[in-house]
C-alpha cells in the first residue's frame, strides 16, 4: 500500500502565490501554519516573517453571537455588501471540534454558499482543535496571510463559547455582537462581560413579526450600554437592527464600523490597540512554546505521571504536586 505523504510547495511558490492573491495557495499556506509538523512550522514561520512587511492595511472584524442568532447568514449578507463595494473579504470561521474525535463541523462554506462563490471573497473554516477559548491556535497567522494576499476586510467568526469572545477581541479592530430578540439574549446581553467588549451590537432577524421585538431589544440594549463606563477607546457602542434576508441594516453596520475606525484613528487608540495585539501574540506564542517543551520533556512527563498517581492516592494535594513539578522543571532547565 502506498504511503500517503503530504505535498508542500517550495517557499517561493507560497510567497509569490500569496502576494498574487491566489486563494488556493493562501488556503494551503494557512494549512501549513496550522500544521503541527516541525518542518511545516519552520516553513510557515519563515513565510509569515517575510510577508509581514508587505501585508495590506486591512480592517479586522470579530463577529460573535449565540447559536441561532444567524451569524453565517448575517456574515454572508454583510460580505456580499462589501464585495459589491469592491472590497476583498476574507472570513475565518472558527468551528467547534470534539475533544474526543477531534472532528469539527466545518460547514461555513455550505452555510455561506453565495459568498463562497464570490471572486472577491475567501472563506476558511478552521477547527478549534485543542485550542482554548474557541479560536484556532494559528488564527493570528491566518489573519496576516490574508492581509498579505490583499484582503481589505478580515472577519473572524467565533463559535460563541465563553472565552472565545475575549480571545478574538484581542485580535481585531472592531468587535461586533449579534443578538436575537425574544430568545433570552436581552437578559444575557445585559451581563457586563460581553456587552463591555462589544464596539457595536446588531439585533438580527429584524423583519416580519419579529420587527417589533427587535426594535424594543434595540432600545433595551442601548439603555444598558449607557449604564456602563466607556471603554479605553472612549467609543460609545451603538445598537442597530438588521435583516439579512431583506438586506436591511447591513449598510448602517458598515457605516458604524467606519465611524468607529475614524474615531479610534483620530485619538490614536487604533494604533495602540494593534501594538497591544502584537504583544499578546508574542505572549501566546511563548506560552505555546513552553507547553510544547513541557510535553516533549520525558523526565517532566514521568514526574507528572508519578505525581498524578500520588494525587489519586491522596498522598499529596494538587497544589503541592504542581509546585513540585514546577521545581522539577526549573532544575531541569538549570541543568540544560
Amino acid at each position: 500500500m502506498k504511503k500517503n505523504t503530504r505535498k508542500r510547495l517550495a517557499f517561493k511558490d507560497y510567497f509569490q502565490g500569496i502576494i498574487n492573491g491566489d486563494k488556493v495557495i493562501l488556503a494551503q499556506a494557512i494549512t501549513l501554519a496550522e500544521s503541527r509538523l516541525k518542518s511545516d512550522s519552520v516553513l510557515a514561520e519563515k513565510l509569515v516573517a517575510k510577508l509581514i512587511p508587505l501585508k495590506n492595511v486591512s480592517i479586522r472584524l470579530g463577529i460573535t453571537g449565540s447559536p441561532g442568532v444567524g451569524k453565517s447568514t448575517f456574515i454572508e449578507a454583510f460580505g456580499k455588501y462589501l464585495t459589491e463595494l469592491g472590497k476583498k473579504v476574507a472570513v475565518l470561521a472558527i468551528d467547534p471540534s470534539s475533544t474526543k474525535t477531534k472532528g469539527s463541523i466545518l460547514g461555513d462554506k455550505t452555510r455561506m454558499e453565495e459568498l463562497s462563490k464570490d471572486p472577491l471573497a475567501f472563506i476558511r473554516p478552521t477547527s478549534t482543535g485543542n485550542a482554548l477559548g474557541g479560536v484556532a491556535n494559528r488564527t493570528r497567522e491566518a489573519v496576516l496571510l490574508c492581509e498579505a494576499a490583499g484582503f481589505d476586510v478580515i472577519i473572524i467568526e467565533t463559535v460563541g463559547v465563553g472565552q472565545s469572545e475575549t480571545a478574538v477581541r484581542n485580535m481585531v479592530d472592531f468587535f461586533l455582537l449579534l443578538m436575537l430578540a425574544g430568545s433570552g439574549d436581552e437578559l444575557q446581553g445585559i451581563k457586563k462581560g460581553i456587552m463591555e467588549m462589544a464596539d457595536g451590537i446588531v439585533v438580527t432577524k429584524a423583519d416580519g413579526e419579529n420587527l417589533k421585538k427587535a426594535t424594543q431589544a434595540q432600545a433595551d440594549f442601548t439603555h444598558a450600554l449607557h449604564l456602563f463606563q466607556l471603554p479605553e477607546s472612549n467609543w460609545q457602542a451603538r445598537v442597530l437592527t438588521a435583516s439579512a434576508i431583506e438586506k436591511k441594516g447591513i449598510a448602517k453596520t458598515w457605516e458604524m464600523i467606519n465611524d468607529n475606525l475614524a474615531f479610534t484613528q483620530s485619538n490614536k487608540f487604533l494604533q495602540r490597540n494593534r501594538q497591544l495585539q502584537q504583544l499578546t501574540w508574542f505572549q501566546e506564542n511563548f506560552e505555546l512554546a513552553l507547553k510544547e517543551s513541557l510535553r516533549k520533556n520525558v523526565s517532566i512527563q514521568k514526574e507528572k505521571e508519578k505525581l498524578e498517581r500520588k494525587i489519586l492516592a491522596n498522598e499529596i494535594t494538587p497544589l503541592h504536586a504542581s509546585k513540585a513539578l514546577f521545581k522539577k522543571f526549573l532544575s531541569a532547565g538549570n541543568r540544560g
